[in-house]
């Protein structure tokens, strides 16, 4: 077994080179490092900074989301909470945790830049996951994401890059992901109770079995409800931390923004190391620019693709800018030693545990059970879609399901090991997968930002002629691949 592990190891050491670091002889500048903010600013810039002009219009925006256009489709709310769901995991708790070991306090910074651009990125991305949407099997439902948007919006020459990022979605939510969100799960709940980790690696996934085999109305009903109760008691949680410890909020500032530019350390190489490990950790939580929320943004029934653009926006605002830099606060509000702490989740319930006492550790406890379950059946759905774009068979998704089950048990497995290298390898495993899915997609959204900037102006136009809720009619426009009779100008 460890010979296997160690094999694996090496392969997952190489993919990361690649899309991670090594480019160039430089360890830290990889394909994502290099393209992920030049791509979100870009698409800010031709927004014209969409994340900040429409901040407010966002917030309208998620207030009408509660509404469905017909009682059997998908709302935007239960859309913006599915792709919540997977969103808020556990990147807001252990993974904050992780990035500011390895990279230092200075990584959360990073981590905010990533959301502030990914904003835009996230609108991108879900407005076209809504153009290039096709009706479902069920009545009122829609399937789309970037596999539909590649092959459509490209045409069929690009047909391997759909296929290619159908396949690493796959990998990386439907089996590492899990993994990772199994792990912290079992991890956490074994740190708070003492129960057996491989105990909790089963109950979860026959928790998660039940749900998810019930398909997208019972995960969105389920997030819809969970996942905005447990945000706002884990930001109140930190909150009152906060105000604990006020007085120490200009060092916690200092220690982040010295250490973002590397001016507390030596070398491009520390400086790299926070940089990669900000970016690395805020995309793995945010998920803006992989291609994994417009899987669940297509389903929304709405007027415009740019409802959801808005709404997805929103759920990248809610998960880094609020949910990460609580567990930033947490963490380094604390007087828990931070250096060679692997273990993020017991970091994390370390520090809240010197704050507020003993029930803070239990606290994490539970706020990672949902976090993580809630990304796990959420998960479920994204890779499911992909799933079906390949190969459209009962038996892909007997195997597909089953292999869910194994990686959640497998992720379940590492913590009950106890291992560090095995524990390293987990996150690794998820770095990698996610590297090559989001490079695929953000060539994908580059080349393709095109339509999504005139579906924009589509939208503000109306606006501005005084349309409350503008309306979509694809026949207006000569955008190739859309579907006419999913766009034909009302509400459907």
């Amino acid at each position: 077994m460890q010979g296997f592990l160690d094999t694996l190891a090496s392969f997952v050491g190489w993919g990361n080179s690649i899309t991670w670091g090594g480019l160039g002889g430089i360890w830290w500048l990889g394909i994502l490092i290099a393209g992920l903010l030049p791509a979100g600013l870009y698409f800010s810039w031709h927004s014209r900074f969409i994340q900040f002009r429409h901040f407010g219009h966002m917030l309208t925006v998620m207030k009408r989301s509660f509404h469905k256009e017909h009682e059997d489709s998908v709302s935007s709310f239960e859309a913006f909470a599915t792709s919540a769901a997977a969103r808020v995991g556990t990147g807001n708790i252990a993974g904050v945790a992780v990035a500011i070991t390895a990279g230092g306090p200075g990584a959360v910074f990073w981590m905010w830049i990533v959301a502030w651009v990914g904003m835009t990125t996230s609108f991108v991305e879900n407005t076209l996951a809504q153009t290039f949407k096709e009706r479902g099997e069920e009545h009122g439902t829609f399937r789309g994401g970037p596999a539909y948007y590649i092959e459509k919006g490209l045409g069929h020459k690009w047909k391997w890059l759909s296929v290619l990022f159908s396949i690493f979605l796959v990998i990386c939510f439907g089996f590492f992901f899990n993994a990772v969100q199994a792990n912290a799960m079992a991890s956490a709940i074994h740190g708070a109770w003492g129960v057996n980790p491989l105990l909790v690696g089963v109950l979860v996934a026959v928790l998660a079995a039940i749900i998810v085999f019930g398909g997208i109305h019972s995960i969105g009903r389920f997030a819809g409800i969970v996942v905005p109760f447990m945000a706002l008691a884990y930001i109140a949680v930190a909150i009152f931390v906060i105000l604990l410890r006020v007085d120490e909020l200009p060092r916690v500032f200092g220690l982040i923004f010295g250490n973002a530019f590397g001016f507390e350390e030596m070398g491009a190489g520390a400086f790299g190391s926070v940089v990669a490990n900000g970016i690395k950790r805020g995309l793995f939580s945010n998920e803006a620019g992989m291609g994994s929320s417009p899987n669940v943004g297509a389903v929304a029934d709405v007027k415009h693709p740019a409802i959801q653009g808005y709404v997805q926006m929103a759920s990248v605002f809610l998960d880094t800018i609020l949910i990460c830099s609580a567990t930033a606060a947490i963490i380094l509000l604390a007087d828990v030693h931070m250096v060679g702490n692997v273990e993020g989740v017991t970091l994390t319930q370390d520090a809240l545990a010197s704050e507020v006492g003993s029930w803070g550790g239990s606290f994490v406890a539970i706020a990672l059970l949902f976090f993580a379950f809630t990304s796990i059946i959420a998960n479920y759905y994204y890779a499911e879609t992909n799933i079906f774009f390949l190969w459209h068979t009962r038996l892909s998704i007997f195997c597909y399901r089953a292999l869910y089950i194994v990686f959640i048990l497998f992720g379940a497995w590492v913590a009950y090991s106890g291992k560090s290298e095995n524990f390293a390898l987990l996150w690794n495993m998820a770095d990698m997968s996610m590297g090559f899915m989001a490079s695929a997609n953000l060539l994908a959204i580059l080349l393709l930002s095109g339509v999504a900037f005139k579906v924009l102006g589509d939208y503000e136009a109306q606006r501005d002629q005084g349309i409350a809720e503008p309306v979509f009619d694809a026949r207006k426009y000569a955008i190739k691949g859309v579907e006419h009779d999913v766009w034909d100008g009302n509400t459907r």
